[in-house]
């Protein structure tokens, strides 16, 4: 589904830009930055925080960023995508 209608970024956008970055962003400020763009309305922000926490999974409730965790934890969303949720979850790559 389209989030940002501004800049037209899917779901799957977002979640692969978050299992895929290096540094995992935490914000929709720093996804919008993966993804080569910016925030035009706002109106998306509180989706894309969403959707964050759901593909960070444990980490993005109990870890702050640079974690130790980091890694581990954008593997497990990937291979969940992998297995079966790619459909709902597939995104492009950062």
């Amino acid at each position: 589904m389209i989030v940002c209608s501004c800049n037209v970024i899917s779901d799957h956008d977002i979640r692969k830009a978050v299992t895929s970055s290096d540094e995992l962003p935490r914000s929709p400020k720093q996804v919008y930055g993966c993804l080569g763009c910016s925030a035009e309305c706002g109106r998306c922000a509180r989706t894309i925080k969403t959707i964050i926490d759901e593909a960070l999974g444990p980490c993005a409730r109990a870890c702050q960023s640079g974690c130790q965790h980091a890694h581990q934890h954008a593997q497990a969303p990937v291979q969940a995508v992998e297995d079966g949720l790619q459909s709902r979850f597939a995104l492009a790559a950062c």
